[in-house]
């Protein structure tokens, strides 16, 4: 495809002065619109690569294969848009079949719209399914972008069209194979996505966020609604592979009932399980399910079937007139149906509910509380605690030195309260994690390691203080340079561990917001620290220069220490201030999850 000279002028302006030297990795969003690789030069006329499909009609959820093959090639940019105006945005979302040579892109408000390369790998082949929208135009046309070497690439070759024929009542039945289902069941396609009219007042609900919209994009979605003997259940949420929820007596899983909704080869079909401990859910080979439905556009898989309260027919299945904690889960599937262990925590309820009983409007959690409480406890030890202590004991013993609490200099008694403080704080929150997993954790890589080193400093420096030498004593400067050593460490090591506890499956803070944040907090106490260096050694230099005009230099120390007076007590107000706000940031996201 020909560009335009002026066009082509642009975009080799904007490519230069961008500095971009291409997109080996494949993360390509800068080239959503126009599909042109900055790679200097410009594209080539005639194609080499085809894009072919394996149908040329479709309807709301269907999922067509593309194709894109050819002479070997580099790097790829695959996309879907309106026939009729192809430089509009992209329409619908796809699905991989091979993650090592592509990936997902989100190219306007579309999630998972587009398709590129993983690395410069030479490929002859790639194939893709394309999931149809429910707001599809009439007619679609596939395009991609092929490099071949660097300067040697193709523009927005042409594909097939397919087209969108009168769409057929919602209602039409798909005959079903799953082993894990009766071939007597009928699945419909699911024609509106759900809403939440009736939440709390004609069905129960659970929603993830709190009071989401259901058919947004990043909603977890559960609803139980009684018809007579039946309850009629919805379930949503943003996933490719499967959805899942499951009633407990505990919050733990294993011996519960589970309802599984997994996109197998592309069609979604609806399976009950037994959850037996930590291992892949057992399948029932009978459901006991009717008006099964499903729906899957631009990442969102919905489903719907009903049930009968009770089910004395069914060994191990629950009355759902019962009460009893409810996990809602996410996760991956393979094309064979085959599920992954959910990578993140499975949403949970803070209590047991009957579902069948009063229509209430609920949320949960993805944090155990036991964690929950690790992870705050920490944050009021690290974060608010040591870092002001640690403050006052560096900056303020000229200052406070003439003042007492509790017959002894103020200084060192809030430096020892705020560490005491630490000390208990760390210690309550060490065992939590080992109370919740009933042991070590295999799975939280180098953080509980970290945690323990930690804790053993956090014990070793108030053994320490304990033993201190008297302040002219030959050893306190020994003494001064260990405790020092060991709470530099500490501090240290408790930032690198929670760093890497945030991001644990348990805990799990929004992600970058919780790397931000925390960079932020380390940026800011080192910038008051250098602050405060800075003031002091001004303060040395004054002394220095007094020192000259001979006069004592302790007398000089202590005139000058009371001149910055003033001026260090505005700075620790503001840190102190400013610490508070950092933590309650954080609790405030830990609350929210």
């Amino acid at each position: 495809m020909e560009l335009p000279d002026l066009a082509f002028a642009v975009w080799m302006f904007i490519c230069f002065y961008a500095s971009v030297n291409g997109y080996p990795s494949g993360k390509v969003r800068e080239a959503c619109t126009s599909m042109i690789p900055c790679h200097g030069s410009s594209p080539q006329l005639l194609p080499e690569h085809t894009i072919t499909v394996n149908w040329t009609e479709f309807k709301p959820g269907d999922n067509i294969e593309v194709h894109l093959s050819g002479p070997d090639f580099e790097g790829f940019f695959i996309q879907a848009r309106d026939a009729e105006h192809l430089d509009s945005s992209a329409v619908g979302s796809f699905m991989l079949v091979d993650r090592r040579l592509s990936q997902l892109l989100t190219c306007g408000h579309t999630k998972n719209s587009a398709v590129s390369h993983t690395s410069k790998t030479k490929k002859k082949y790639i194939k893709v399914y394309w999931i149809a929208p429910g707001n599809a135009p009439k007619r679609v046309q596939f395009l991609a972008t092929v490099v071949k070497k660097y300067k040697t690439f193709w523009v927005k070759i042409p594909g097939p069209i397919v087209s969108q024929p009168n769409v057929p009542s919602p209602t039409t039945p798909l005959h079903v194979t799953s082993e894990a289902m009766s071939t007597s069941h009928l699945i419909s396609y699911l024609s509106k996505p759900f809403n939440a009219s009736g939440c709390g007042s004609m069905k129960f609900c659970i929603r993830n966020p709190s009071n989401c919209d259901p058919e947004s994009a990043s909603c977890f979605f559960l609803s139980f609604q009684q018809e007579k003997g039946l309850v009629f259940i919805e379930m949503s949420g943003p996933s490719e592979g499967y959805l899942a929820f499951a009633l407990s007596h505990d919050q733990w899983m294993g011996g519960d009932d589970a309802y599984l909704c997994v996109n197998e080869d592309h069609h979604v079909y609806v399976s009950t399980a037994y959850l037996k401990g930590r291992s892949p859910p057992v399948l029932y080979s009978e459901n006991a399910l009717e008006d099964v439905s499903w729906r899957l556009v631009d990442g969102v898989l919905q489903c719907s079937f009903r049930r009968s309260i009770r089910l004395p027919a069914y060994k191990g299945r629950f009355n759902l007139d019962g009460s009893y904690y409810i996990f809602l889960a996410d996760g991956e599937a393979s094309e064979g149906g085959l599920i992954y262990k959910h990578r993140r925590q499975p949403l949970i309820t803070n209590g047991m509910y009957n579902v069948t009983g009063l229509p209430q409007d609920i949320g949960g959690s993805r944090s155990p509380r036991l964690i929950k409480a690790h992870g705050a406890l920490m944050f009021v030890a690290w974060i608010t605690a040591v870092s002001i202590g640690v403050i006052v004991a560096r900056f303020f013993k000229p200052v406070w030195s003439h003042s007492f609490l509790f017959g002894k200099e103020m200084w060192f008694q809030v430096h020892r309260i705020l560490m005491l403080t630490t000390v208990m704080f760390t210690s309550m929150s060490f065992v939590l994690p080992f109370i919740y997993r009933g042991g070590w954790s295999h799975q939280a890589g180098f953080h509980p390691y970290l945690g323990c080193t930690v804790m053993a400093l956090t014990i070793v420096q108030p053994l320490m203080a304990g033993f201190r030498p008297s302040r002219h004593a030959p050893r306190r400067q020994l003494f001064n340079w260990f405790h020092w050593s060991a709470g530099t460490t500490a501090r240290i090591l408790a930032v690198v561990t929670m760093f890497l506890g945030m991001d644990l499956p348990a805990l799990d803070l929004p992600d970058p917001w919780d790397t931000y944040t925390m960079i932020g907090f380390v940026v800011w106490h080192v910038g008051i620290d250098v602050l405060l260096e800075i003031h002091s050694y001004c303060l040395v230099r004054k002394v220095e220069v007094i020192e000259d005009d001979r006069i004592q230099i302790l007398q000089s120390l202590t005139s000058a220490e009371a001149e910055g007076r003033l001026f260090k007590q505005i700075v620790l107000t503001i840190y102190v201030c400013g610490n508070i706000v950092f933590l309650f940031a954080f609790l405030a996201a830990i609350n929210q999850i």
